[in-house]
């Protein structure tokens, strides 16, 4: 499946009603909801390191993959509330991406590298 594909059948499951503007519960609500998902995945990872040695079993890896699903949800509407559809916020990223390689500014920090 695409991404754009992904994020028509994401809507699906979106219960607020979508909108353009930025004080919109709806819209506030996915961005918590991508923070808090992170913050999950993260944690998921943060165990496997501090229990497991690092070490990553099946079940760990599906329970860190379904976290990242959920990320990938909110991403999709984000983008979505936002009129872009989600393969050109994947593009652009690749672009931005391929750019500081070219230019050997993957390290470091900052957007404007």
């Amino acid at each position: 499946m695409g991404f754009d594909e992904y994020q028509k059948k994401a809507a699906k499951y979106d219960l607020a009603k979508e909108t353009s503007n930025l004080k919109d519960v709806g819209f506030i609500e996915k961005v918590l909801g991508l923070v808090g998902e992170a913050g999950e995945t993260a944690d998921k990872i943060k165990k496997i390191l501090r229990d497991k040695d690092g070490l990553v079993s099946e079940e760990d890896r599906e329970l860190v993959i379904k976290e990242l699903g959920d990320t990938l949800w909110y991403i999709a509407s984000i983008a979505r509330y936002l009129g872009v559809p989600l393969s050109s916020v994947a593009d652009g990223n690749i672009e931005k991406l391929e750019s500081r390689y070219q230019r050997n500014q993957i390290h470091g920090e900052g957007d404007k590298r």
